[in-house]
């Protein structure tokens, strides 16, 4: 039996996962963020007038107790479906970015007649439709966050990724498939519709800067602190900073169990849209005692079983419900019982 062709797609998924540049997953923004994290570890200690030693330093960046936590082991699985699997599953379900940009180009064509192709130099445009594509990036990702959060239904599937009771990188892919079709279709979306109306805006097709196929600016997060969002290591920005971006501290708040903190910082990178509509809390410079996790001692916790299967029946209960609820039959008084 020939295992090349398994060899192939398994080795060609994986350098492209940790070597690409621009990979959500990249060793080199996975390097980085260790680095800061370890320098931020030990500009605190040398504050404090601790010693500064690295020994000290990796116990606190990678404590036995998140190192070895089921959940944890349970993120490396999501990260190993949704790297291999997700794609061969579900793409089936994906709207077609290029569609949606091309649709929402002819549409404004088709309504206020074409345009000129733009005065403007090809790097200024590029830059414009760059900073675009993000903000509809983001735009995208807090609609489906919020949405995920607010509507029961979804918020079954989305459950899955705040079952995770540590934070660690990897918990970034503890995703349910079915909430990542939900947000891979949105984002097709806004970013076709955002990718359309630049191409009228500038009377031609303008490509956006990536790396790795990735929008620039968005890798720039990635390695600036995205990956430190799912950590234990405190990093918050206070003031109008913390207004703009969703620092690692932000997203830890998102995570955890205080119902203060429920439905709140929604965001990917940015914190604006978290501003603009209401859902941001600014955490405090100093680090908030935190719990994560949803019900996580109950059966079944961090296993195929509990986290990619049983939504699937808690979600169809939801449905039911509602759909009795809405049917005319349940408007119909209940029939009295008859004495005996």
């Amino acid at each position: 039996m020939d295992f090349s062709p398994g060899l192939s797609y398994f080795f060609g998924h994986l350098g492209k996962a940790f070597l690409d540049p621009g990979s959500h997953a990249s060793l080199f923004s996975l390097v980085g963020a260790f680095f800061i994290a370890l320098v931020v570890l030990a500009a605190r200690r040398y504050k404090k007038g601790r010693r500064i030693r690295l020994k000290a330093l990796l116990r606190a960046l990678f404590p036995k107790r998140i190192v070895m936590s089921k959940s944890s082991f349970a993120d490396l699985g999501y990260f190993y479906f949704n790297l291999f699997l997700f794609g061969i599953i579900f793409s089936w379900a994906l709207l077609s970015y290029e569609m949606v940009s091309h649709g929402a180009a002819n549409l404004l064509t088709a309504t206020f007649g074409p345009r000129p192709p733009t005065a403007l130099p090809a790097l200024a445009s590029r830059a414009l439709i760059t900073v675009m594509l993000f903000l509809a990036y983001e735009l995208g990702y807090w609609l489906n966050h919020y949405l995920s959060h607010r509507i029961p239904f979804l918020w079954e599937f989305h459950k899955v990724h705040h079952s995770a009771t540590v934070l660690t990188p990897l918990t970034n892919f503890r995703v349910h498939p079915v909430y990542m079709c939900i947000f891979l279709n949105i984002l097709a979306v806004f970013i076709g519709t955002a990718n359309g109306a630049g191409d009228y805006i500038f009377g031609q097709t303008t490509h956006q800067y990536v790396l790795s196929e990735n929008n620039i600016i968005l890798v720039f997060f990635i390695y600036l602190y995205v990956h430190l969002q799912h950590t234990q290591i405190w990093i918050s920005f206070i003031g109008w900073l913390g207004h703009l971006f969703m620092s690692p501290a932000h997203h830890q708040i998102h995570h955890s169990r205080n119902p203060a903190h429920f439905n709140k910082n929604l965001g990917s990178c940015l914190a604006l849209w978290d501003w603009m509509f209401g859902t941001l809390y600014v955490p405090a410079a100093e680090r908030e005692k935190l719990e994560f996790g949803v019900e996580p001692d109950r059966p079944h916790a961090h296993t195929i079983r509990g986290e990619l299967l049983a939504p699937f029946g808690r979600a169809a209960r939801l449905l039911k419900n509602a759909i009795d609820r809405r049917s005319p039959a349940a408007a119909l008084p209940a029939p009295e019982q008859k004495r005996a």
